[in-house]
């Protein structure tokens, strides 16, 4: 071979090598350009921060926000737009009334708008739970049945807690006579209530004894509210649809079921005029 051909091939062979080059500097110069982009989004330009924020600012003082107090949706600062359109707008011709105030930023007061039928028997529920309480009340004061008759207005209802003692002996379920006088006035203001009223038995945990005519506690708190119910439906020939009666035994307890005082407090009779609407 001669000597020019020899160095042909040398001078190919290093060309051949030296080609990764090229590929890495492409590389390094895109890096370089990406971190370029990458620290020019990452200053802000302050001067057009200013320019587009005073832009905002006078596109939302034109149109008076309301955030602002300025007219808003309304005619008036501050005002805002009521869910109800005013009464005499609907149905009415879109143009009648424009350009006059008084009448465009005007709403219907709520206490004009005509209740509703579901709202009315609402209205009156709940005034006549308000002079149940009211007779409820001044008859245990005239009474004096405090220790023995407690009524409270709860969320659920007009609640009569009457204790045991005032209704059976121990360990009883039949009624004693001096309880009915005061279950006679109760279902005399039972007798034209529009809603249901519940009845529930509860005791202690003490269970019942060995010679009692009961299983247990549930049996016994079933039995003592039954016998409130028959009084008001076989004695004073109340509705029975108006009733419900529950025994819960002790799984309910308002005292600490370790104290005298505790127990003598769990064994009661619940009268609930609750609060609901009847279909």
């Amino acid at each position: 071979m001669s000597r020019r051909s020899k160095r042909r091939v040398k001078r190919e062979t290093v060309d051949h090598r030296d080609r990764w080059m090229i590929t890495y500097a492409d590389l390094i110069t895109l890096l370089l350009i990406f971190f370029v982009i990458m620290y020019a989004m990452s200053n802000l330009d302050s001067g057009k921060y200013d320019v587009v924020t005073q832009s905002l600012q006078n596109t939302f003082n034109s149109s008076d926000s309301i955030l602002e107090l300025g007219e808003g949706l309304g005619e008036k600062p501050g005002q805002t737009i009521t869910e109800t359109p005013p009464s005499g707008i609907q149905g009415e011709d879109s143009s009648k009334g424009e350009g006059n105030p008084s009448d465009s930023g005007t709403a219907a007061p709520d206490d004009d708008k005509p209740l509703t039928e579901r709202e009315e028997q609402f209205r009156s529920q709940e005034q006549e739970l308000q002079n149940l309480f009211n007779v409820i009340t001044q008859y245990i004061e005239d009474n004096k049945l405090e220790n023995q008759i407690f009524v409270a207005d709860k969320p659920q209802g007009l609640s009569i807690t009457l204790s045991d003692r005032f209704l059976f002996d121990q360990g009883q379920a039949a009624l004693k006579d001096g309880a009915a006088p005061t279950l006679s006035k109760l279902a005399s203001l039972f007798r034209d209530l529009n809603t249901v009223v519940s009845i529930e038995g509860h005791t202690d945990n003490v269970p019942v004894g060995a010679n009692s005519a009961y299983t247990d506690n549930w049996q016994l708190s079933g039995e003592r509210a039954l016998s409130v119910l028959r009084f008001f439906l076989d004695t004073e020939k109340l509705n029975p649809d108006g009733f419900q009666y529950a025994g819960y035994a002790d799984t309910r307890p308002t005292g600490d079921n370790t104290t005298a005082a505790g127990r003598q407090k769990n064994r009661r009779v619940e009268i609930t005029v609750l609060r609901q609407l009847q279909p």
